[in-house]
């Protein structure tokens, strides 16, 4: 029982705790910043004229902040898209780390991305077919439908890990090779700003980490409970 109580307790630390401190570093920093002239949408506007970004567009959402390669979209929340604190300006820089990737055609962007939209319907797929298996296994006695339980729990819960990966080295690209890089040269922040947008994008980071060890563990419990 210790062992198994020190493996909740390790979870809860690292899947838990970042995102309650990537939480605190935000809501410091989101207070309006006297020495920035503009608000986080008029910069990304900004950028994308700039960096000749001439395929992307800029608007507000209320989804969160997040770029669209589909749409060629770079999507800022309210809360940031109104703002000139450190938090929006460098939230706005990383999500134009995302467009400038797709404007390079970034290898695993890409790939992200064509993951994402098989993703959804493999997770359609996998409802699916949790749902009917009840109805099969009085039908059907044969293995195909244990094969079929098995693809489709394996499909929920492995494609999130999947995902999960993949996401984290084109979020640690587009913080800290093309955010913080465009922050520095651009000379949009001072040097002491330049230090807390890189802690604020690393505690961002760190939430992605958190999500994949969390979607790694929820893959253990499954596996584990399927030996019993």
């Amino acid at each position: 029982m210790a062992p198994l109580i020190l493996v909740f307790v390790l979870l809860f630390i690292v899947t838990t705790l970042p995102s309650l401190w990537t939480k605190a570093i935000l809501t410091k920093h989101r207070k309006p910043h006297p020495d920035i002239p503009g608000t986080g949408l008029q910069f990304a506007e900004h950028l994308v004229e700039k960096l000749q970004l001439d395929k992307v567009t800029v608007e507000e959402t209320e989804e969160g902040d997040h770029y669209d390669p589909v749409s060629k979209t770079v999507r800022i929340s309210s809360a940031n898209a109104h703002s000139n604190s450190l938090t929006a300006i460098t939230t706005v820089a990383h999500e134009i780390g995302h467009a400038l990737q797709d404007k390079e055609d970034y290898p695993e962007l890409k790939q992200r991305t064509a993951l994402v939209e098989r993703a959804a319907l493999m997770q359609k797929f996998a409802g699916m077919a949790l749902m009917i298996t009840p109805l099969l296994i009085p039908l059907a006695h044969t293995p195909m439908v244990a094969l079929i339980t098995f693809a489709a729990g394996f499909i929920a819960m492995g494609v999130p890990v999947i995902i999960h990966l993949s996401t984290l080295p084109v979020e640690f690209d587009a913080s800290f090779k093309r955010a913080l890089p465009l922050l520095k040269e651009g000379q949009y922040l001072s040097k002491k700003d330049q230090k807390t947008a890189k802690r604020i994008l690393f505690a961002c980071a760190m939430t992605y980490v958190a999500a994949s060890l969390s979607s790694l563990f929820n893959l253990w419990k499954w596996l584990k409970a399927l030996k019993r």
